[in-house]
This record gives structure tokens, sequence and C-alpha cells, in this order.
């Protein structure tokens, strides 16, 4: 699916299409775009939408690649970003991360989503609500918004992993968890793995938008990124290591815990074959194919014999439960 946005002075232009053609006619050069490809796999059609926003080849293959963050050394042509994006959403017991490119020019922004990222769509209906700002600031200043909304997405992942983990903190202190809730804390740690790349990229981007002079980035919205998201991305990274410390920690003490749960199962099983040692080699002597055994013979053997054997088995439990072993 593709999505034009067309913004003019006070006014939002929406426009929405499967034919690149048809999307690619409606275009105006003079007006800023911001270019929605979404679940967009079309390798002729990418290239046909990079052909006509003036930009070299080489970027379809840096976008079916995933390539990323960067400028092309030897054609400066726009700001090319990939994105790995923690989502809220969940799928057996992961979290789906939302992966696809972001394109800046001077009067435009592509943006291809391998999967539909929720936040920009949300993005784009509120642009529609309230005056824009766009015209007045530039493209690169949707550019802001839409890294601004991906950390507050963030802040929405963190919170919500926060209370999972509380759950499963509790589950692992009470010691009343089993195997499955060690799988549950490893499958959430390893599906947010994603995250430390898409931050890597994000402190790569302010780094390069801080040091270097571009031309899609204009000075007032450098000075927003640094004025407003450069310390949120700090304070969201250092809760993200924090989390997976957390999670660590976590299944640490879940895993010593199913080792103590092993080592019990082990001891009684241990102290059950012990109880019943006596009773084995008691059966084992009695039967025995030996012609003289006098006590055979007595009609008080057998009864007696069944006596001694439980008295075995009750005094070996008394003294494994005296000394705590069971």
């Amino acid at each position: 699916m593709l999505i034009l946005l067309t913004f003019s002075q006070n006014n939002l232009e929406l426009f929405t299409s499967r034919d690149v053609d048809t999307v690619l006619k409606k275009i105006d050069g003079s007006q800023n775009i911001w270019l929605r490809c979404i679940h967009f796999r079309d390798r002729t059609g990418t290239a046909r939408i990079i052909k006509h926003f003036g930009l070299n080849p080489s970027r379809v293959n840096m976008i079916f690649n995933h390539s990323p963050l960067g400028i092309d050394e030897d054609v400066e042509d726009c700001l090319f970003d990939s994105y790995e994006i923690l989502t809220p959403q969940i799928k057996n017991h992961e979290f789906e991360v939302a992966r696809g490119n972001i394109v800046v020019g001077n009067n435009f922004i592509i943006t291809f989503e391998i999967t539909e990222l929720k936040i920009l769509s949300i993005l784009a209906n509120n642009l529609q609500k309230r005056t824009l700002d766009i015209p007045k600031l530039g493209i690169d200043y949707l550019f802001y918004l839409i890294f601004k909304d991906i950390l507050n997405n963030y802040e929405t992942v963190f919170d919500y992993i926060s209370r999972k983990l509380d759950d499963l903190e509790d589950e692992v202190l009470e010691n009343s968890g089993d195997e499955s809730t060690y799988q549950k804390i490893a499958t959430m740690r390893q599906s947010t793995r994603s995250g430390r790349r898409n931050f890597q990229s994000i402190k790569s981007l302010m780094a390069i938008m801080d040091r270097e002079d571009f031309q899609w980035i204009t000075q007032p919205v450098k000075e927003l990124f640094n004025q407003e998201l450069v310390h949120q991305v700090d304070k969201l990274w250092q809760e993200y290591q924090a989390l997976r410390a957390w999670m660590s920690e976590l299944m640490e003490i879940q895993r010593d815990n199913i080792a103590s749960k092993t080592g019990e199962r082990i001891n009684r099983l241990t102290i059950l074959s012990t109880i019943f040692l006596p009773i084995t080699f008691m059966s084992g002597f009695y039967g025995m194919n030996f012609k003289y055994m006098p006590e055979l013979e007595q009609p008080w053997a057998y009864p007696a014999l069944i006596c001694v054997m439980a008295l075995i088995v009750i005094g070996s439990i008394t003294y494994a439960k005296k000394q705590r072993w069971l």
C-alpha cells in the first residue's frame, strides 16, 4: 500500500493507492511530501520511486538489504536510515519488531515499512487533526516528529516490560515458578535484543547530526533534536540496559531455583532408595534356594518378617524427617 501525504499551508492532502505510477503522478515537487510504502516489496516499483525523487539507484539495494544508517560518500542525495523498532505487540511471548527504512530529502520523506509501523499511522492521523508546522519548519520537522514518537513508543514498551518483570519476579522469589517461568524471561530478553541495534542507530544519527552539517536537517530542527531528544535517548538507553540486567538476574535466580528443585527431587529419591535398601536385602536373602532355613518352618516367621520390614520403613522415614531430609 502507498500512502501519499502532501503538506501545504494549513492543509494536508492524503492519497492512497496500490499503483506506483498513480501515486507518482499525484506528487507535487513544490510541496513537502511524505510517502509511506507499507508492505511494499516490489523491487521494480521501488526503483521507480527512487528514480522519481532523483536518488541514486544504489538506494534500492540498501532498502532491500536493510543497510544501516548512513550518507552515501560518493552521492550525497539523501539521509538514509534503517530501523528495527520494538513494539508493544506480543506474539508467542515475543515482542514484535517493526523493520523498515527512512529516506529524507530536501522536501520529502519516504518510509519503507516492511511491517506497518503503528506509531507512524497514529502520527499521520494526528497531523490531519492539528495545525501543521511542517510547511513553515520544513519536512525535516516531520523527521523530528517521527523520532520523537519512536522514543515515546519505547517508553510504552519499557513500562510494559517492567510490569511483566514485576509479576515474574514474584514467581521467581516465591520459588513458585518452573521451567516455563525461566523460558518466559529468556524469550523476553531475546526478543528485546533488536532494541540495542535501534538505539545504537539513533545514537549514531544524533552523532552525525551533531558533527556534520548537511542540507537535509535545518539548524532549528537540529536544535530540537539536541534539546529534546538527546537526553531522552540517553535516559531510555540506561533504562534499556537496566531492564536487560534485571532479566539476567531473574534468569540466574530462576536457574538456581530449578537446580535446587532438581536437587531436592534427587535427594528424596536417594532417601527412598536408602529406606528400601534393607528391605530389598531381606527379600533377596529369603529368596535364596537353601534347603535348610529353620525359621521358614516357624508359623510366626512370615508376619515377624513383615513387621520388621514395616519397622525399618517407619523408623527410616521418622529419622529422615527428624533430620529434615524429607
